[in-house]
């Protein structure tokens, strides 16, 4: 990345892993996936790292963070080589980020219901007088909480 005299940052690897916040450990099995495109090294065999590895780690980091398995996002950066112009790229990461949200909103709407169910518990209790040691199925057929009691017959 060159813009108008300005020269480009080089990072060793524990550089590199501080300036992402990630672990030299991390880093190292980036490289090993394939996941960082630096092939530059010093004399004595490290590899040198730029701002575009950088960029490539925290474009990781937030696919990491919605959802995304190492493996996906090695599969799309390796499309790279055969997908110039980046089109079926961006089809393959829109289909996954419909999955993924797809995924996601199953879980909210489990979650919520997992939630109302609590609330319920919750006003139920609150609303308890002095019979409360006895069975709530006792008194099911005129019970209000009816349809969320598990004791209801």
């Amino acid at each position: 990345m060159y813009i108008l005299g300005v020269s480009e940052k080089k990072y060793k690897v524990g550089q590199l892993a501080e300036a992402a916040g990630l672990t030299v450990r991390t880093i190292r099995y980036y490289d090993e996936m394939g996941l960082l495109k630096s092939t530059e090294r010093t004399a004595g065999g490290q590899r040198i790292y730029s701002d575009a590895d950088l960029v490539y780690i925290k474009r990781i980091m937030e696919l990491k963070s919605l959802s995304f398995s190492l493996e996906e996002i090695r599969k799309i950066i390796l499309l790279s080589g055969e997908d110039r112009s980046g089109e079926k790229r961006r089809q393959i990461l829109l289909s996954q980020y419909r999955e993924k949200l797809a995924g996601a909103e199953e879980k909210a709407r489990v979650l919520n219901e997992h939630i109302g169910e609590l609330k319920w518990h919750i006003r139920q209790l609150e609303g308890a007088s002095d019979s409360f040691q006895e069975c709530p199925g006792a008194l099911c057929e005129n019970c209000s909480f009816k349809k969320h009691c598990s004791f209801a017959k």
